[in-house]
């Protein structure tokens, strides 16, 4: 079979069972305008607005969908392509205003821009893409809020070019906010033919059928096995993507997506273990690239919803428990920022993440536990999620031996990929539970207020507190030179430090292992696929 078939074929699998069709690994490497992208998750919706869409999907809003602002790109010293998070470019948007108290800001949209159908983007289409955001709640609803958008009357069609956002008060997070994949702007007229009484949003058409303007459309989509973008040659987002088709195959085995970007197989592995990274960069036909992710800790959650993690004294036992560097060097393979071992249990630096005050200390462990309610020790299950089983599993199974040593017993739950959003985050039913999530917007604020507020999606644990709800409300919206700012975030860092709902492990670096013929790659908050600046030479 040769390669032009293979693509053609999009049925054909990139599992293990097809490896020995993939010997003509010579014929991959010729020049071509289409490239095979591996992840190991699966995507499970095409709706990012969707309850229960999971991370994976999120790429579908950055390929296939527009917003009306993003973010520029830096070049890193090892020149390493990034977002930049303080450079906000137009997408949708020509040009936008604000006004001088900052209560408003007024877009112009390219007069250019067309949905896939060819019908032209309006105002109309953004406002009723927000208020989608809003009315189907969840994760959207509360993303909306970060930036002050919180109710339909703030969004205002001014004529067919022209939409406003008036905002309550002014905020630092209202114009990145709009770059961010929850904010995409979705062809209105053609989802409202799909509506129903019961179903005013379209939402269960959008979730197999992408209504966008972006730069990418989508050809197919085989649940559990791939997603084929063909290019959207009208696109004004942008410039023109160089690739005009690209091939997402799923592969849920590490060593399989491995075997293949090392043959030279496919073009893209994406986000590869750690593991996979330090062995590969000596690996002169594997091109691997890495760089931090900006506001995202790897953490062990402890749910306070169950008993045992209600008593501060179980949590600081088990953040004394916890052998870090162990993790650090068998589940990371020594990449990324350690998260513990800070200095001081006061913070001097309003900066986040930063490392915790905590380090292995068995017999510190066993005496804070000796001193809790659960002095003889406690039975809980450790659950991680099968998808980020590279770091999870290790990272548990190292857990597990270290809290059996002052009287916890640990049994490992492994939750498939496609249901932990649903039964650790939506849910939040899981008592001990090894998390990732990284904040959109880098400032610290917003990573606290997805995850130590209760009922938003990242608090799998559970923590309520007032004085961190206040802190969160006060400093949300503030801006970061006002001197009452960094103050706050400090007392925000020390009551985390305290009461301990998420023990840190590391600051992640999200690696990715390619062919030396692709350019363009660009890490993104996201942390997912964006293929409209590859190309392959």
């Amino acid at each position: 079979m040769k390669r032009r078939d293979l693509l053609k074929s999009s049925g054909a699998l990139l599992g293990a069972a097809a490896l020995p069709m993939l010997k003509t690994s010579a014929a991959w490497a010729a020049p071509a305008d289409t490239a095979v992208i591996l992840i190991g998750n699966t995507i499970n919706s095409l709706d990012i607005h969707r309850p229960g869409t999971n991370r994976p999907s999120y790429q579908v809003a950055v390929n296939c969908y527009d917003r009306l602002v993003t973010f520029g790109t830096k070049t890193l010293a090892d020149g390493t392509l990034v977002y930049d998070y303080d450079t906000i470019e137009p997408e949708l948007a020509e040009s936008w205003t604000i006004a001088p108290d900052r209560k408003s800001i007024t877009f112009k949209l390219k007069p250019t821009a067309k949905f896939w159908d060819g019908t032209p983007v309006t105002a109309e289409d953004v406002k009723w893409s927000f208020d989608r955001a809003l009315a189907l709640g969840g994760f959207p609803k509360v993303q909306m809020g970060a930036g002050g958008f919180v109710e339909p009357a703030q969004f205002v069609v001014v004529d067919a070019q022209t939409f406003r956002i008036d905002l309550k008060k002014p905020s630092k997070l209202s114009l990145p906010n709009l770059g961010v994949p929850v904010a995409v702007i979705i062809n209105s007229k053609a989802a409202k033919a799909k509506a129903t009484a019961s179903d005013p949003w379209a939402a269960e058409f959008l979730h197999k059928t992408p209504l966008g303007s972006g730069a990418y459309k989508v050809e197919r989509w085989d649940s559990g096995q791939q997603l084929v973008y063909v290019r959207n040659d009208d696109w004004v987002g942008g410039p023109k993507p160089a690739l005009r088709r690209v091939i997402i195959r799923e592969v849920p085995s590490l060593a399989t997506r491995r075997a293949l970007i090392e043959r030279g197989d496919v073009h893209l592995s994406f986000q590869i273990p750690n593991k996979d990274a330090q062995e590969l960069t000596a690996n002169k036909k594997v091109k691997v690239v890495g760089a931090p992710i900006d506001n995202c800790i790897y953490v062990a959650c402890l749910n306070q919803n169950f008993e045992p993690f209600r008593d501060a004294k179980v949590r600081q036992a088990i953040a004394h428990a916890i052998p870090y560097e162990q993790i650090h060097k068998q589940a990371a393979y020594g990449r990324g920022v350690p998260m513990w071992g800070g200095k001081s249990a006061k913070p001097t630096e309003a900066v986040w993440p930063q490392p915790f005050p905590y380090t292995t200390d068995l017999d510190k462990a066993k005496a804070l536990l000796a001193q809790s309610g659960f002095a003889k020790g406690f039975e809980v299950p450790l659950s991680y999620d099968l998808g980020e089983a590279d770091w999870g599993e290790p990272a548990a199974l190292l857990i597990q031996e270290s809290l059996g040593k002052i009287g916890i017993k640990v049994t490992l739950d492994k939750i498939p990929g496609a249901n932990w959003r649903t039964v650790a985050l939506v849910e939040k039913k899981l008592p001990f539970l090894l998390e990732n999530f990284g904040g959109w917007l880098n400032t610290p604020c917003y990573y606290f207020y997805w995850a130590y507020i209760k009922g938003n999606l990242f608090n799998a644990s559970n923590y309520d507190d007032a004085q961190v709800k206040a802190l969160v409300e006060e400093t949300l919206h503030m801006e970061k030179s006002d001197p009452a700012y960094a103050p706050k975030i400090l007392q925000l860092i020390e009551k985390a430090f305290v009461d301990l709902p998420r023990i840190p492990l590391w600051q992640p670096t999200l690696e990715s292992a390619m062919s030396p013929a692709l350019g363009g790659y660009e890490t993104w908050f996201h942390r997912q696929v964006d293929a409209r600046s590859m190309k392959l030479s």
